[in-house]
């Protein structure tokens, strides 16, 4: 028995969620910016989770990793329950090579391509993360893809996983990611009304890993494109 709570009058998303691919034993799909990955706040039949049960009937379906809300892209999910583990150790032992793109202003006096590494931990306010001294506990690689006048296309490679890690981590370098209504001011708490027409420009543009279930060899590529794009 599943049990969704009831939310009147529950805002609609501009897009729907689409799977990019499926076998017996796992989904990838193609997260639209906004929704949820699971169920939160006011989105519940809007989630990307209850969206994929809806598509599949498949009611074992369960994400095994999260991305922001915010951020569009893709989010792996189980179909089951025997081979969860095996996928969560992928993250788990960082043998999965995620790929993200954002866009940002460009500095062209900062060396790139960079390692970025940093002590996070949650911020006063709830919904944000901060840098704080200390052992660093989070690392990203960036690269940058392509200029466009005053902003720039970037490639963001997290080692770790760290909460809003990669939006703290161009903060810090001074590169703020377009359309962030946390960072580096809170332009829109969590629970104000959506902007749709800007939103967060972050990309979980692709993963590859090793199947540990098969043990194929998989690549999966996000189809979303931000407002710079190669």
């Amino acid at each position: 028995l599943y049990y969704y709570r009831h939310i009147a009058n529950e805002p609609v998303l501009p897009q729907k969620a689409s799977i990019m691919f499926e076998d017996e034993h796992l989904i990838v799909a193609d997260k639209p910016h906004f929704m949820p990955v699971t169920p939160a706040g006011r989105y519940v039949q809007q989630s990307l989770l209850v969206q994929l049960k809806q598509l599949t009937g498949n009611d074992d379906l369960v994400p095994l990793h999260r991305i922001d809300r915010e951020t569009a892209g893709l989010v792996m999910f189980g179909k089951r329950r025997q081979d969860r583990d095996a996928y969560h150790a992928l993250f788990r032992d960082k043998e999965m090579h995620k790929v993200y793109e954002a866009v940002a202003a460009y500095n062209p006096a900062l060396a790139l391509p960079r390692v970025h590494t940093s002590r996070l931990r949650p911020d006063a306010l709830f919904f944000r993360t901060q840098e704080v001294a200390g052992t660093p506990n989070s690392e990203t690689r960036i690269q940058l893809l392509k200029t466009e006048g005053a902003r720039a296309l970037y490639q963001l490679e997290p080692i770790s996983g760290k909460r809003h890690q990669l939006r703290v981590h161009m903060m810090a370098l001074g590169l703020p990611l377009e359309g962030d209504q946390f960072y580096p001011t809170v332009l829109r708490g969590p629970d104000a009304d959506e902007d749709f027409s800007n939103p967060l420009q972050l990309l979980a543009k692709s993963v590859r890993f090793t199947d540990p279930v098969t043990g194929k060899a998989r690549e999966f590529h996000s189809a979303t494109r931000l407002s710079i794009a190669l």
